[in-house]
């Protein structure tokens, strides 16, 4: 059939696969074909699933699928990163050279949620050395490119998911989030991106977590509703969880396109003093976030700025970035037991090979110590919010435009080099992984060289729902979907 399906987000193909219109068959066609056709360019799917998921499809089609016909998502095409999400019986490398040839031996339970939503898994995409870096140039599988700009990253560590969707290729993918993983590649390639809150989605049974808590699984996509519904899908505690998280008190799909109370919103446009963060916003991402609070002062809400001597908090990245060393030290701990081989310095990146060394040097002790901290600064947030009552905290989702490929790359000098690169793109997503916060990136701005620029919603604890509330109002009154990169599956040029 002819691809005229790319206007159609998950939620809307999942209906016409039950109306009838369409059959998963066919879907899984059209995005193979689009992956033949763009892959080469955007290097986005670095495993192909193309006999799983045609086999897949066509139990779907036979009415005979692992999924309910009802299912929301039933027979819809899906893309899986490459990191910490397991499907049975393919290649699982988390993007190093220290792990290729591994085989994952079972379903992750996110996994078998996915497949009971309905969706198909064509293929998995690529990611960073063990997700390390916000952007996406392993040496293991070569750099993905952003479809607005091939010259630029589109983000990481879910880059490869963000290129896919963003081009077309499917609707939505499955990202994680660790420091922006999500929302970062979100903003980069002009998608909607939603980090939940953590303990919402499962990350068993390998895991009861992943760093304390910093790391969440969820999804990019091209529409709040696509995001609401999966969220919808997979969330919920799974036996043993170590977290206890608020449940919805209805489906967060429900959520989108509902009235939206009259929200208070603290503004940030500039990194709060005594982080360690010494970087200025760029002029786009300062634009891009004046634009949106204007945008909500025009809905209704009412808009506050915030001190940047507000929420200080003496060497708080540094802490991070120590806490951050030790679970380094914890991966290559996990895949050494796994694999039953000690991995060497030529096995892995320079970044990672220091950031390993590094974490060595650490006890018990110093990693509790961090976390101590982390968790007191989380104390403090939670209380800002409660004292000022306010709903969400709205900043960039990046201090900096999308930056050149490269500019992550280690020199002989400086293997860390690109831990100091991250800063930028990291100043305002990590504390949300440290707080346990759900946040969203929505992307509201194209600069004057159309490159997207998200803007980053923080909720209260828990509050997700509304999120999506003020996501589903925002993507009404400034519809972005309809956007198409110079890569797109829909430009027949490509």
């Amino acid at each position: 059939m002819d691809d005229d399906l790319t206007g159609y987000d998950a939620v809307a193909l999942g209906n016409l696969i039950r109306d009838g219109e369409v059959k998963p068959t066919e879907l899984v066609e059209l995005v193979i074909e689009r992956i033949e056709r763009l892959n080469f360019r955007l290097n986005a799917v670095i495993y192909k699933m193309y006999d799983q998921a045609r086999e897949a499809a066509r139990n779907c089609d036979s009415g005979c699928g692992n999924a309910s016909p009802e299912a929301i998502f039933y027979g819809v095409p899906f893309l899986l990163k490459d990191l910490v999400a397991e499907y049975k019986g393919t290649p699982f490398h988390e993007g190093s050279r220290s792990v290729e040839g591994y085989v994952s031996k079972l379903d992750t339970e996110l996994v078998k949620r996915q497949k009971a939503a309905g969706l198909i898994v064509v293929g998995k995409t690529n990611t960073p050395e063990f997700g390390l870096l916000p952007t996406t140039e392993p040496l293991l599988n070569g750099p993905t490119v952003n479809p607005w700009d091939p010259t630029l990253t589109p983000g990481g560590s879910s880059g490869g998911s963000a290129a896919a969707v963003a081009a077309g290729i499917v609707p939505m993918a499955h990202g994680n989030d660790a420091g922006g993983s999500i929302r970062i590649p979100a903003s980069c390639c002009g998608l909607f991106g939603l980090k939940p809150t953590r303990g919402r989605n499962p990350l068993g049974p390998i895991f009861g977590d992943i760093g304390s808590g910093i790391v969440c699984e969820h999804t990019v996509t091209r529409t709040v509703r696509d995001s609401a519904a999966l969220l919808d899908a997979t969330s919920g505690p799974d036996l043993g969880d170590p977290y206890c998280v608020p449940q919805p008190v209805r489906p967060f799909l429900e959520e989108v396109g509902q009235g939206v109370e009259r929200l208070k919103i603290g503004f940030l446009q500039a990194v709060p003093e005594g982080w360690g963060v010494a970087t200025r916003l760029h002029p786009d991402c300062e634009e891009a976030v004046k634009d949106a609070a204007r945008l909500c002062e025009g809905l209704g809400h009412v808009v506050e700025e915030i001190p940047t001597k507000t929420l200080a908090y003496p060497n708080l990245f540094k802490t991070y970035g120590n806490f951050f060393s030790c679970l380094t030290g914890h991966f290559i701990a996990y895949w050494e037991k796994e694999l039953e081989k000690q991995i060497t310095e030529d096995q892995l990146e320079p970044l990672t090979w220091s950031s390993y060394q590094a974490g060595r040097k650490r006890s018990g002790a110093h990693y509790l110590g961090a976390l101590k901290e982390l968790q007191l600064f989380s104390r403090e947030v939670a209380r800002f919010y409660a004292e000022n009552d306010y709903d969400m905290i709205l900043s960039p989702t990046m201090t900096v435009p999308p930056t050149k490929l490269g500019a992550f790359q280690p020199t002989s000098d400086d293997p860390m080099r690109g831990f100091k690169t991250s800063s930028a793109f990291c100043a305002f997503t990590e504390i949300q992984n440290i707080t346990g916060q759900p946040a969203m990136s929505v992307p509201l701005f194209w600069n004057k060289g159309n490159v997207p620029i998200g803007v980053q919603f923080a909720g209260r604890f828990g509050s997700e729902a509304t999120l999506f509330r003020l996501a589903g109002q925002l993507e009404q009154a400034r519809p972005w979907a309809g956007r198409k990169p110079a890569i797109h599956c829909s430009n027949l040029e490509t």
